[in-house]
């Protein structure tokens, strides 16, 4: 083993150095989570948010006016497109069925 022998000083910017890079590191993977973890919304929330019945969300779907994804025969829908949909909803100008 050897010894490496520094002072005192540069010890102590090299720990000041790791902190703010562990600090970085930190921060990049939370934005990172948060991009991929989002929730994601069921049928029966969908229909709670916009006061439909499963039809009409179906109808939604069929006709393309509402994104989603599907797995293993259960649907999913992100938050965003839900939000969008209601936007576009609230305009005179553009209705919805």
């Amino acid at each position: 083993m050897e010894i490496v022998c520094i002072e005192a000083s540069v010890f102590e910017a090299m720990c000041e150095r790791m902190k703010s890079i562990d600090e970085k590191v930190d921060v990049l993977h939370r934005k990172r989570t948060d991009l991929h973890l989002k929730k994601w919304l069921d049928n029966q929330e969908v229909c709670d948010m916009l006061g439909v019945s499963k039809r009409t969300l179906q109808t939604y779907r069929d006709d393309g006016v509402l994104p989603f994804t599907k797995i293993k025969h259960k649907v999913f829908y992100k938050p965003e497109d839900v939000q969008r949909f209601i936007e576009a909803a609230h305009h005179p100008n553009n209705p919805i069925r």
